[in-house]
């Protein structure tokens, strides 16, 4: 890993995106981003994962975070190794219309790293940015929200649900608790 990207401020407030392998659209399903969504509450709830903005796309998730617990590289590695188990083995559990291709994906790419797992779903790393203006920040948050209007998922930003934008823009309140950015 570059020694650029790396979390060396534990009190800094962070930039950071988990990708999925290949780009693959994993969380296009209700049960899918619900995953996500249980796995974050969890690591805000038990590790002290603060987070100041969010939004989760098809095939990765944006989020600006500080943690007033465990450090943010354990909070992140935690939850992508809790999670892929959990998204690839609701895939394998049920009715998955694309699981023919999308395990095989996620097995090839296990294969390449040779760390003994069935399946890689998160590509390495996180490539955390730290925050410290406020000016950079704000163009963080505004890309981070803006995301699915880019992607024309939606017109305005605070009508995504897996995000934090309805949070900061709207009338009412996300899935997860925001740590504000004032």
């Amino acid at each position: 890993m570059s020694e650029k990207y790396k979390f060396r401020d534990s009190g800094g407030l962070y930039f950071v995106t988990c990708t999925t392998v290949g780009w693959v659209d994993v969380f296009t399903r209700p049960e899918l981003k619900h995953i996500i969504v249980s796995s974050l509450r969890y690591c805000q709830r038990e590790k002290g994962l603060m987070i100041q903005a969010w939004c989760l796309m098809p095939s990765h998730l944006h989020m600006l975070v500080s943690t007033m617990g465990d450090p943010l590289e354990a909070i992140l590695r935690d939850f992508k190794k809790f999670t892929s188990k959990e998204l690839t083995g609701w895939a394998e559990g049920v009715f998955e219309s694309r699981r023919e291709w999308m395990l095989p994906v996620f097995s090839e790419k296990a294969d390449a790293v040779k760390r003994g797992r069935r399946y890689k779903l998160w590509q390495d790393g996180n490539h955390p940015i730290l925050l410290t203006k406020e000016k950079f920040t704000r163009q963080k948050m505004d890309y981070i929200h803006n995301n699915p209007v880019a992607e024309e998922f939606v017109r305005e930003a605070d009508h995504w649900l897996y995000s934090s934008a309805c949070d900061y823009y709207g009338t009412r309140k996300g899935l997860l608790e925001i740590d504000f950015i004032r």
